[in-house]
């Protein structure tokens, strides 16, 4: 090989017909990765290393008459080879060329053209997830439209929804659509018992859970990694059914492809639990209030962990709530206590379902203070399946609830559930007609219980933009209007605001 061959940029191979080597050049024995060892002679075979197709030692099997070319990828190098073979008489040259940036930066432009391609089609997917979403009116056609528009396009092998159950940590598979195989079946059993799957951890966490190698995913249970290696599936995404901090339940969707879900396809089904999740809440409330007919629940409750039972219990104090503000995972309640005991009832109130408590008002004949519990609480429980709160009074010998539902719930579930988790009884069950109050019964409900001049102050206020932001009259301006003092007037406003607040915000019949 002469100097020019020895030290061009591409590598040269000397080979005689019978496919033994005879000289290289520096720049084939670093491609080859060939070090130092001494390949004179050598077989084809011996100096090449394998490739899929092994097309250069195949080339040999019989002296070469013709130029060929070969691109292949080696393994061993973690290159890919351009290697063009052109007989010359009495000798064989073989040029290899380095093409191995340039394979990469075409496998990452066909990704990339995949990703968009397969990016465009979810969220076409997603936008027509969300349209059905609208029109959904109860959770179990929710549930459905998920699973059905998910579970059922050739992009996912199948989806489920399932939601926790009342009163425990189970999860319930409420829908399921796509492929009916094995790995669903296994989902559907690890439900029922203690298994850690990601759907579990979505719903603790409140945030979309990825796997995206199934079968080889330790915090997977063995007997799903199995079904899913079996069906073919090898990556799910679970994505939690979230309205602000309340986690509703969860979707699964899984998939055949290995890396499935990108971390913009998870942002994209993140914004799908969002709107699930509150679509399960308008749900609920929709259906409460368009209701003619409730179901009335009253249990009477004797557990001695319910802080306010408790409470109640230790202090021999009749509490009452007055009012109950879901926030969240907590509530914020209000609680009217007798006599001189809402110090010791805020002392009383320990343990982890206590978030917080502050007293309100304290006077001789009774007083009234704040308490913020966790929604693992009786109240949280009931508030979170979708009752609607009517009363709930304690006093030294139980606590006893009355909550609404709307006549589609699954009362019966919730009310056994309730009872096995608080030691409650359900003491009453009955359905009632809703009385449906017009605006002018409104209206004049609240005429009787205002004074002429709390509603002449209030009138005032309304109409000379008091209550606008930035006001258009200050309090003087509106006190002179009515020839009165400024505190005679907001004396007259805060009284007047606290009835119009009473009727509107009114807990009990």
């Amino acid at each position: 090989m002469n100097g020019r061959a020895r030290n061009a940029p591409i590598g040269m191979l000397d080979v005689a017909p019978n496919g033994a080597v005879r000289d290289l050049n520096p720049a084939a024995r670093e491609l080859l990765d060939l070090g130092g060892a001494d390949v004179t002679d050598e077989p084809i075979d011996a100096v090449f290393p394998e490739s899929v197709e092994a097309r250069v030692p195949g080339a040999f099997e019989q002296p070469p008459e013709r130029e060929r070319s070969f691109d292949a990828y080696y393994p061993a190098l973690d290159r890919w080879l351009d290697v063009s073979l052109v007989p010359d008489g009495e000798a064989v040259y073989l040029y290899l060329r380095d093409r191995t940036e340039q394979r990469r930066t075409e496998r990452q432009l066909a990704d990339a053209r995949g990703d968009v391609d397969r990016l465009t089609v979810t969220s076409e997917l997603i936008a027509d997830v969300l349209g059905e979403l609208v029109a959904a009116s109860t959770r179990a056609e929710i549930a459905e439209t998920i699973c059905a528009q998910l579970g059922e396009t050739d992009l996912y092998e199948f989806a489920w929804v399932g939601e926790r159950a009342v009163g425990s940590d189970d999860l319930v598979m409420r829908a399921a659509a796509g492929a009916d195989n094995r790995t669903l079946d296994r989902i559907a059993d690890e439900l029922d018992g203690d298994g850690r799957v990601p759907a579990r951890r979505a719903i603790e966490s409140g945030e979309p859970e990825t796997v995206q190698s199934l079968g080889e995913a330790d915090a997977v249970p063995e007997a799903i990694r199995r079904a899913a290696f079996a069906d073919g599936v090898q990556s799910l995404l679970a994505v939690p059914l979230t309205d602000g901090e309340s986690v509703h339940g969860v979707v699964g969707v899984y998939a055949s492809d290995r890396d499935a879900f990108s971390e913009r396809e998870r942002r994209n089904f993140g914004i799908v639990g969002e709107m699930a999740g509150f679509a399960v809440t308008a749900a609920r409330n929709r259906s409460l209030l368009s209701a003619d007919t409730v179901v009335e629940l009253v249990f009477a409750l004797t557990d001695g962990d319910a802080p306010l039972v408790a409470a109640a219990a230790e202090t021999e104090t009749s509490l009452s709530v007055t009012g109950l503000v879901p926030d969240g995972d907590r509530l914020v309640c209000y609680l009217d206590a007798e006599g001189d005991a809402p110090g010791a009832v805020e002392r009383s109130l320990d343990g982890e379902a206590v978030l917080g408590t502050r007293i309100v008002a304290d006077h001789d004949d009774g007083g009234s203070f704040e308490v913020i519990l966790d929604e693992s609480t009786p109240l949280g429980q009931l508030v979170g399946q979708g009752a609607t709160l009517r009363s709930a009074t304690y006093d030294a010998a139980e606590g006893r609830i009355v909550v609404e539902l709307p006549p589609d719930a699954e009362v019966r579930r919730i009310a056994d559930a309730f009872s096995r988790a608080h030691d409650a009884t359900v003491v009453a069950k009955r359905e009632r007609r809703r009385e449906a109050t017009t605006v002018g019964e409104f209206r004049e409900t609240l005429g009787d219980r205002l004074t002429d001049r709390q509603e002449n102050a209030l009138r005032t206020a309304f109409f000379a933009d008091y209550f606008e932001s930035p006001r258009g009259s200050t309090a003087e301006e509106v006190a002179e209007a009515l020839g009165i003092t400024g505190p005679t007037l907001l004396h007259h406003l805060r009284a007047g605001q606290r009835k119009l607040l009473d009727e509107f915000f009114e807990t009990t019949d």
